[in-house]
């Protein structure tokens, strides 16, 4: 439990770093965010919660189409640089800090929608199935739900993009070099993401133009 409180303690001072130092990690959105905002609207979709939000890219994308935006993330610079990206283009969104493997600030089905690009698999398996289960307890029935995962890559590699990871459970790894040592990595499957997310009903799972694994899908009416 040391070792794990350990983790714990180092991800979100790494995370501030490397947002202090490279400022707007990622400036553009998901490739492939403009269509599952197209599938928003068509569902009614009206508040929408991004998990992990960064400095903004897909804040400012959703306030831009008029949704009611929420997100939140464990680096306080990145919020600064969020805040002022969205003073900037005049826009509107609720944004704060927190933990996402702690209890959401929200009730009941409170979102129509939640994506989570490259952030919810920062962690151990446990508190991502918190996660989870925090997902599926503000959602309401037929929310749209749009997560990005990273794709294990066995086999050798370039020296420059060893991290050296280290195994610490099942799926997942820490590396110990690369922009992001010393953080939790868990690789899911395809038939993980179905069974973790087993309360959304898959409409699609494929791997994006940035190599990453995605699942896109529909809340189940009954679960």
């Amino acid at each position: 439990m040391i070792f794990i409180k350990t983790i714990f303690e180092s991800i979100m001072p790494d995370w501030d770093e490397i947002f202090r130092e490279k400022g707007h990690v990622f400036p553009s959105p998901h490739p492939d965010f403009p269509r599952v905002v197209e599938l928003m609207k068509q569902h009614e979709v009206r508040r929408v919660l991004d998990i992990g939000c960064g400095t903004g890219r897909h804040l400012v994308y959703l306030a831009k189409h008029d949704f009611e935006t929420y997100g939140f993330d464990a680096s306080p610079h990145a919020l600064e640089l969020a805040k002022r990206w969205l003073q900037e283009e005049d826009l509107s969104a609720d944004v704060f800090q927190h933990r996402m493997e702690t209890s959401f600030p929200f009730d009941d089905g409170f979102f129509d929608a939640i994506i989570s690009i490259q952030s919810i698999h920062h962690n151990m398996m446990s508190d991502i199935r918190s996660t989870i289960n925090e997902i599926e307890r503000v959602t309401s029935p037929r929310s749209i739900l749009f997560i990005t995962v990273p794709t294990f890559q066995p086999g050798p590699v370039a020296p420059e993009d060893d991290w050296e990871l280290r195994k610490v459970e099942p799926d997942t790894y820490i590396p110990e070099k690369g922009p992001e040592s010393g953080i939790p990595h868990h690789y899911f499957s395809c038939i993980d993401l179905i069974s973790e997310f087993r309360y959304f009903e898959p409409l699609e799972i494929f791997i994006d133009a940035t190599k990453h694994r995605a699942f896109l899908g529909i809340k189940r009416s009954e679960p």
